[in-house]
């Protein structure tokens, strides 16, 4: 189907300057990152296009009908970008599969333009510091087009235990497309539910724990948490630099690995990167729909809950992994000796928060820009709208925290990434004696009630590879009752190749996404 925007009629019409009228702009639908490289490749569609319609896309479903509320803003120099990729393509130079795709980014990541990276909080809405950071100029050197900033739960929802995800006082409330009556989690709420809806087909979330696979899987899209260390946090907003990371959220798992490829790599700036260069690989080339095939899988069971529905979900999808020459092997003790390791992450999380912050604030070249985590406390108290449906309880008990030197929280530090690391995924790998591991990502999205918090309470694989810092994707698995379920593959550190092959074998043999419906509720 074909869709015309007379908005997008000034940047179509260079195109076709004998044209009466601009050429319709075309329906992305469902479109993949690979799928539009192939129409460009065939010259059946260009950049400019495809940026236009997407834009488009973004005006109607986003800013208007629906209003998921999932973009804070776009970049004007968005189809120059396009238009220089096209000048590029014609002249036979292409930079890889991302050249003239468009993409969103996060808005806690800094992007040089005109657009402001806020974190979602008004505290920062005129913080336009001029930077890329270096995952973003990799992407454009990539040859990606950097569409737009996408919204998240404010401060990658840190704040307050009593956050509603998906709210940020800059970008209100991102709506999950299924329902619209349903959260879209977080904190890459924006990202994962832009893609979900077309708004783009390629988006840049972070996440400290579950806060790309959360999103990625209630949305019904792929997310993946690389290893720590992997993509550089440099002018990312941060929480913590123990558990921070970037990664991507996409349709299928071939378009995660193309980002993977543009985004991996060292970076002076950020220590944590030193190994990157080193471990890097063409996540492309180790796609293959045999990857399972001889593995030993590792089933969490402990941790799936007592769903019904989705444990026919995760039964069927082992059943396919299966079929394609896994062993499959159920574990029961994924909780043994894990007891405290919730206390020593939030430890980790509130003093690190308090320190990364200031250090990145500090940063700021607005000299007007808050430069404390105490500064953003009394910012929140004076302005009213940031604090109207939720505290910042967390913010306060992250300022009574003591340096990156304070015995408890060195104390914490060794205790989490014992057990979520050696005791934790490398215990549960060699004991079992499996290739990975594999659980249920998440439960059916909640209905968003500003005022009253999260009501989540099903399944989640994400705290062992957050803490421990190790890969973890999430595939889509299914629906229950039309909202999605996510399927989790974790592997030991480094292993991001092998766990990105080994999603893309199972979904290229069950293909279980569910496009969005926009309903109003799943609820009669």
């Amino acid at each position: 189907m074909q869709k015309f925007s007379p908005l997008a009629a000034a940047a179509l019409f260079i195109l076709s300057p004998a044209a009466a009228m601009p050429p319709l702009l075309p329906d992305l639908k469902g479109e993949t990152a690979a799928s539009l490289q192939d129409e460009m490749a065939a010259k059946r569609i260009n950049s400019d296009v495809v940026t236009a319609a997407f834009l488009d896309r973004i005006r109607m479903l986003d800013d208007n009908g629906p209003k998921l509320n999932a973009v804070i803003a776009t970049f004007p120099d968005a189809t120059s970008q396009a238009h220089s990729r096209d000048l590029e393509r014609k002249a036979g130079r292409l930079r890889g599969p991302l050249h003239g795709i468009p993409i969103l980014i996060k808005d806690n990541i800094e992007t040089a333009g005109p657009v402001a990276t806020t974190a979602g909080s008004l505290a920062l809405k005129n913080n336009v510091t001029g930077r890329d950071a270096p995952l973003v100029a990799r992407l454009r050197d990539a040859g990606a087009v950097i569409l737009g900033k996408a919204n998240l739960s404010e401060w990658a929802n840190i704040r307050s235990n009593k956050s509603t995800s998906g709210w940020s006082a800059v970008g209100g409330l991102t709506r999950n497309p299924h329902a619209l009556d349903r959260n879209s989690c977080g904190s890459s709420s924006g990202s994962a539910a832009a893609v979900a809806a077309s708004l783009a087909p390629l988006a840049i979330g972070t996440e400290t724990d579950g806060s790309i696979t959360c999103p990625a899987g209630v949305n019904g899209v792929v997310g993946f948490k690389p290893t720590v260390g992997l993509v550089s946090r440099t002018f990312i907003v941060p929480i913590s630099h123990s558990q921070d990371t970037a990664g991507p959220i996409t349709l299928t798992v071939r378009d995660a690995a193309a980002v993977m490829g543009a985004i991996a790599g060292s970076d002076p700036a950020d220590p944590a990167t030193v190994e990157a260069d080193a471990r890097r690989t063409d996540y492309l080339a180790a796609l293959s729909p045999d990857a399972l095939k001889g593995k030993r899988i590792g089933v969490l069971r402990d941790r799936v809950g007592d769903d019904a529905g989705i444990t026919a979900l995760l039964d069927a999808a082992l059943q396919q992994m299966a079929d394609l020459g896994a062993t499959i092997v159920a574990i029961t003790d994924s909780r043994k000796g894990m007891d405290g390791l919730g206390a020593a992450e939030l430890e980790i999380l509130l003093t690190e928060l308090k320190a990364d912050m200031a250090t990145y604030l500090t940063s700021l070249p607005d000299a007007a820009a808050p430069r404390s985590l105490a500064d953003l406390i009394a910012f929140n108290k004076a302005h009213p709208a940031e604090l109207q449906w939720f505290d910042q309880s967390l913010f306060e008990l992250a300022e009574t925290k003591g340096g990156l030197d304070a015995p408890a929280y060195l104390a914490a530090r060794e205790k989490a990434a014992r057990l979520a690391g050696p005791e934790g995924i490398d215990r549960l790998l060699r004991e079992h004696r499996v290739d990975l591991l594999v659980g249920v990502t998440n439960g059916p999205a909640w209905i968003s009630d500003l005022g009253k918090g999260d009501t989540y309470s099903g399944p989640s694989a994400s705290q062992l590879p957050a803490v421990a810092g190790y890969p973890h994707l999430t595939v889509p698995m299914g629906a229950v009752e039309g909202l999605p379920i996510g399927l989790s593959f974790i592997g030991a550190k480094w292993s991001d190749a092998d766990i990105l092959a080994a999603g893309y074998a199972y979904e290229q043999a069950s293909r279980k996404r569910v496009a969005p419906t926009y309903r109003a509720s799943v609820t009669p």
